[in-house]
């Protein structure tokens, strides 16, 4: 599923269907079943590179990056994916508009303080790629600061890499079709008129623009340490099914263990014993 899903410098959406399951041949159901069956792995992989963080000072982490147009399911990744491990070792965050003091600094300045440390699963809600994409497509920065930022990003991934970041960055890839369903099922209910934004029809109006802007980012940032996968995300089920996988990629890579023991289990035994 990993290779079918990577997207490089030849990357074009509008020859990936929405609604296809790349690496997968079976429906909802089956989706679903494997989902829950991958987690019990997920959790236990997690929580051996939270174990040598702690106890053998392993520096590693994982980097989750999600990006997509609203109503992909970033929320429901985290949820139904990320959501199946222990909440001590996750570290998610959602990056908005800038604050004041973020825009006094380089636009890598807030991304960097919300790194994940060793030992940590880390999960970026949107990132430093909405400062070429939407950068782009709205004009926030000129034409020449926005090409000088891929190069300070892949710069940045390389750095990461080399420091034990493992990076997993996914586009989930939704049909203009699918966003609209989704957008309509939020005004129809409103248990979820909270979520529902009026800007983003807004976005909506721009939707080519911000397809040409991912393809962009896409071909100048993915690289052989800091990947891009392209998922389709109209399937909710697929698309956290192939996050997951992408996951369990990334942590079988570390090939990790359970940390050896400082103390003579043996003699801790009998001291609890006697106690």
């Amino acid at each position: 599923m990993e290779q079918l899903l990577r997207a490089g410098a030849d990357v074009e959406l509008a020859a990936v269907d929405p609604r296809s399951t790349p690496g997968f041949e079976g429906g909802k159901a089956e989706g679903r079943r494997a989902l829950a069956a991958g987690a019990e792995e997920l959790a236990d992989l997690q929580e051996r590179l939270f174990a040598a963080s702690r106890a053998a000072g392993d520096p590693r982490s994982v980097l989750l990056v999600l990006q997509a147009m609203d109503t992909a399911g970033k929320g429901g990744i985290v949820r139904h994916v990320v959501g199946a491990v222990d909440p001590q070792g996750v570290h998610v965050h959602a990056f908005k508009a800038p604050t004041d003091e973020e825009r006094a600094h380089d636009f890598l300045w807030r991304v960097r303080r919300a790194l994940p440390g060793p030992g940590l699963l880390g999960v970026f809600d949107r990132s430093h790629y909405e400062d070429v994409l939407i950068h782009r497509v709205r004009g926030f920065s000129s034409p020449e600061v926005v090409e000088a930022r891929y190069g300070q990003i892949v710069d940045f991934e390389q750095e990461l890499a080399a420091a034990g970041t493992r990076l997993v960055k996914v586009m989930l890839h939704l049909s203009r079709d699918e966003q609209r369903e989704r957008l309509r099922a939020r005004l129809d209910d409103p248990t979820k008129h909270w979520k529902y934004n009026p800007g983003d029809l807004d976005e909506r109006a721009l939707w080519p623009a911000y397809q040409e802007a991912y393809e962009i980012a896409i071909r100048r940032t993915s690289t052989d340490v800091a990947p891009w996968y392209v998922v389709p995300a109209d399937r909710k089920w697929y698309a956290r099914l192939a996050v997951q996988e992408l996951l369990l990629g990334a942590l079988r890579s570390f090939e990790l263990g359970w940390p050896p023991d400082d103390f003579d289990v043996e003699h801790e035994r009998a001291r609890l014993d006697a106690s």
